[in-house]
């Protein structure tokens, strides 16, 4: 299933208390500016080919205040978004984006 078609039928998210703190320490990601991401428009959605997580997705977004960031996230149960790791984005990322020539 595609990621736009799996997210149709999310409804929240649901946090791992450890990826949260990683996230916020390791890249000043705060959940709430993750969760963003989802919600904004442009989203590009990748499928990852991970052989320990198949089905593992990769969004390349915007929070409310315009940071460009990564997403690596999986959906648990059908519903809920599990967010993995975000931080901003790389300049290769920035350019499939669409943000920078």
């Amino acid at each position: 299933m595609k990621g736009e078609d799996l997210l149709k039928s999310c409804e929240g998210f649901d946090w791992d208390e450890a990826n949260e703190i990683k996230n916020w320490e390791k890249h000043a990601v705060k959940k709430t500016e993750a969760e963003q991401v989802f919600f904004n428009m442009p989203m590009v959605i990748f499928e990852t080919y991970s052989t320990t997580d198949p089905d593992r997705f990769l969004a390349l977004g915007k929070s409310n205040d315009g940071r460009l960031l990564t997403i690596i996230f999986t959906v648990r149960k059908k519903k809920l978004i599990r967010i993995i790791s975000a931080r901003d984005m790389s300049r290769k990322e920035r350019k499939a984006y669409g943000q920078i020539d």
